[in-house]
């Protein structure tokens, strides 16, 4: 159901200081600013002054892309659902899901040489700039967290055992500008997104009244949002975000996605030090890959909205 949202603002939160080292002032400071946005709102802006010099780039790349004739871009296929490149059947949305993304022959070799067999030297080093900037903060605000919750001892485990995603979006203007999903509400199934777009807006949070917000990141903005496999694997300790994106007006929104996942093989599993009498085990042990398999089996079925439970719930 379309609906207008509050006009409520997020945390802005500045993770540009060189000195954000962990154990540092700065450090602590940031963090603690991270746990009262996460308890309060689930997600926060992080502002990030680096990402400026990529902003322009960024969106080079992204109308480079989506201006590629539609045979062009079907070329860029994955055998994973939403994957490659996608439409979504009334037309609002395309996407292109490059994985791996923290390779860069991922984006050099297979994104770039599909769409551009000639090559685009600039759009592939927009593209990996970008994905080993925004890998970055990723990495800085999962610590954070984990540090929160005193299990950082496993920062460098799941830091190895991370997949990285790298989902460029268009979401084309609706009929006659009137208010229309561009993507239905959801929970992400990863571990943390980073969202970072154009001026377009569209991009809406629930609070914890259930009232959507409208999200209006700055320029050199990214939109950290929690995905239910880092709730799981904080046995709860945190709510995923949910969000969609209404689209209104006459401009197209771009954006571009990064989502940190766990590689197959990896059990997303709430550590011993998460669990006592108290907090019990709320999911079972889980493979990141197979519960998506399961995700996109439901999506069909209307059955989309809150999977997690259905699917390892103890």
């Amino acid at each position: 159901m379309v609906s207008s949202g509050t006009q409520a603002k997020l945390p802005v939160i500045d993770f540009s200081n060189p000195n954000l080292k962990p154990g540092s002032p700065e450090w602590d400071s940031v963090k603690r600013q991270v746990r009262e946005a996460m308890e309060e709102y689930s997600c926060f802006e992080a502002s990030l002054d680096q990402v400026m010099e990529l902003q322009n780039a960024v969106m080079v790349a992204l109308k480079e892309a989506f201006d590629l004739p539609s045979e062009t871009k079907k070329l860029y296929v994955s055998d994973k659902h939403f994957y490659g490149y996608f439409e979504s059947s009334t037309g609002l949305l395309e996407s292109i899901m490059v994985d791996e993304a923290q390779l860069a022959e991922s984006i050099e070799q297979g994104l770039t040489t599909t769409l551009w067999p000639q090559g685009n030297i600039s759009f592939s080093k927009t593209l990996v700039s970008f994905t080993e900037l925004s890998s970055r903060l990723e990495t800085t605000v999962r610590r954070m967290i984990l540090e929160i919750f005193g299990v950082d001892k496993y920062a460098d485990e799941l830091v190895d055992n991370t997949n990285y995603m790298l989902k460029l979006m268009k979401y084309n203007a609706p009929p006659n500008g009137e208010p229309t999903s561009g993507v239905f509400a959801h929970c992400d199934k990863n571990m943390v997104t980073l969202l970072y777009q154009n001026e377009v807006d569209g991009l809406q949070v629930q609070n914890k009244d259930g009232e959507w917000m409208d999200i209006k990141p700055s320029p050199n903005g990214f939109i950290v949002m929690v995905g239910e496999s880092f709730c799981a694997w904080l046995n709860g300790g945190l709510s995923p975000t949910y969000h969609h994106v209404l689209m209104k007006g006459n401009k197209a929104r771009y954006g571009v996605g990064l989502f940190s996942g766990t590689r197959r093989g990896y059990h997303v599993k709430a550590p011993e030090e998460l669990v006592d009498d108290k907090n019990p085990v709320v999911y079972k042990p889980f493979d990141y890959e197979e519960y998506l398999g399961f995700y996109f089996a439901q999506v069909p079925l209307g059955r989309a909205g809150s999977t997690l439970e259905a699917y390892c719930g103890v």
